[in-house]
């Protein structure tokens, strides 16, 4: 199971934490009675997935290939702010008010 995780892991800080909660679907009615939760902790931010199917490793592949796509949309979301953040702050070439 560690490995379907190991794409979130290289992604984010060693101080992530991850949580994967396993249960089944008492109901049966319901088809897709496997599910899996991931909740990941990182610094300021909780991301969560949580997918059901008939077979656990199933549900496990799908909520970690969810969880994958979250952290990346949520690094190209910092990295977008801090690029725009520095681009505000450098000094315009030929601009008179930084001029000496």
């Amino acid at each position: 199971m560690v490995k379907r995780f190991r794409k979130v892991s290289r992604q984010v800080s060693e101080l992530a934490e991850l949580e994967l909660e396993l249960f089944e679907e008492r109901n049966p009615a319901i088809a897709d009675s496997q599910v899996a939760e991931a909740t990941l902790h990182l610094k300021g931010v909780t991301l969560r997935a949580r997918d059901c199917s008939p077979d656990i490793m199933h549900s496990i592949k799908l909520c970690a290939d969810e969880l994958s796509v979250q952290v990346k949309r949520h690094r190209d979301k910092r990295r977008k702010r801090r690029e725009s953040r520095a681009a505000a702050s450098a000094p315009v070439p030929g601009d008179i008010s930084t001029a000496g």
